[in-house]
């Protein structure tokens, strides 16, 4: 949910996710997140005090306002007199460096927007509303004009209501790369989802199949390791424009992540049983194990590798390991459902102009591991490794 530093702890309140941007590469390679300044094992014992405090906040007996979720999932979802009304905050993180650095603030929005409504679909809920929280150094009304156009544009293409949020001066808490332009963005939003229809991949069983959906790219996980050495060891700025990207560093990284909402709630609404749905954030193809069956997951195919990855992967000198720990590698969403609805549910994805492949299935196993066999690599709690 979170994307690193302070942010990860306050967003990781509801759902207990940590965004992890520390994680260690090879002994060899200088470009690790934790020489970055992020340390995810500190926050992470953060993490559980607070939960544990939070916790006791949760009403019991259940009825109005109960919790119907425990700590994990995307989302939660609150018991609003019969109606689950699903929950979640998520905010860009570092992204927000990249719009400075290109001194380009009208697509950041989206994104926040992104983060938030495909964690909400991760519970089966429909999106229907979110607010944002915009941190500033100094309020310049034509950068949080070009942030209101991509909220306005990330709500439309999420089909959400903005109905209000809040606008911080903190020239002594934020700053940023340009001067005066430091910002950060957060929002909160909700959903709608029967409580006897809540999805957290209750019901996976083996043979279920894996439905990968095209991400646009880098999305906005990973971009401190992105910086790190695109910037700092490659000495690229955001207008170079090396050979393997068609268009220039800066503008890669800052493409707004996918809203995956029309495509997703038709396929709910289309009578397929669907098992699972998984937002792939931080930590890769790793989030799949992050559904309530104990199962594993063996992933037989991968999109090509991404012009924005390989370069990532060039430059830094990374494994295969850290790169599908770190990023998403070509892959934004996954759907899970029976053999007999693939067909179906690729079908609906393509009608709404993204690239979605069978990617793989579920299979048994106790320790809820994510196997990718294309690259021998096997996953764990945070991280991959060889297998």
């Amino acid at each position: 949910m979170t994307r690193g530093g302070p942010q990860a702890i306050v967003g990781a309140l509801q759902t207990c996710e940590i965004y992890d941007e520390s994680k260690t590469m090879s002994s060899n390679s200088d470009a690790t997140y934790q020489k970055a300044g992020v340390d995810v094992d500190r926050a992470g014992n953060a993490l559980k005090r607070i939960t544990a405090r939070l916790g006791q906040t949760w009403p019991q007996g259940g009825g109005f306002g109960s919790v119907a979720l425990p700590w994990g999932y995307f989302a939660n979802v609150i018991d609003f007199g019969g109606t689950g009304c699903a929950i979640t905050t998520d905010g860009v993180g570092s992204k927000v460096l990249i719009a400075q650095m290109m001194d380009r603030y009208d697509t950041i929005g989206i994104d926040c927007v992104a983060m938030n409504v495909n964690d909400l679909l991760c519970v089966g809920a429909k999106p229907v509303s979110m607010v944002e929280y915009i941190g500033v150094q100094d309020p310049h009304p034509d950068m949080l004009d070009a942030i209101s156009i991509g909220l306005c544009e990330g709500a439309q293409q999420a089909e959400v209501s903005i109905p209000g949020g809040e606008i911080s001066q903190l020239p002594e808490v934020i700053t940023g790369h340009r001067a005066g332009y430091g910002f950060d963005l957060v929002g909160m939003a909700i959903g709608t989802v029967a409580l006897d229809r809540v999805i957290i991949g209750q019901d996976l069983h083996e043979g279920d199949v894996i439905i990968g959906i095209e991400s646009n790219g880098i999305h906005s996980n990973g971009l401190t390791l992105a910086r790190r050495v695109l910037f700092d060891q490659s000495q690229h700025t955001v207008d170079s424009r090396p050979s393997q990207l068609p268009h220039t560093v800066g503008e890669e990284l800052l493409r707004p992540t996918h809203i995956y909402v029309k495509e997703a709630m038709e396929v709910l609404d289309s009578g397929v049983s669907v098992k699972g749905m998984i937002h792939i954030t931080g930590d890769g193809l790793l989030n799949l194990s992050r559904v309530k069956a104990t199962v594993g997951f063996r992933i037989d195919h991968v999109p090509e590798t991404m012009p924005v990855f390989a370069l990532i992967q060039q430059a830094g000198d990374i494994s295969y390991e850290e790169m599908f720990t770190v990023f998403n590698m070509g892959i934004g969403f996954c759907i899970i459902v029976e053999q007999n609805d693939v067909d179906r549910v690729l079908s609906i994805v393509r009608s709404h102009g993204k690239r979605a492949m069978k990617i793989g299935f579920v299979i048994p196993d106790e320790h809820r591991r994510v196997f990718i066999t294309p690259y021998d690599l096997v996953g764990e709690g945070k991280q991959f490794s060889k297998a």
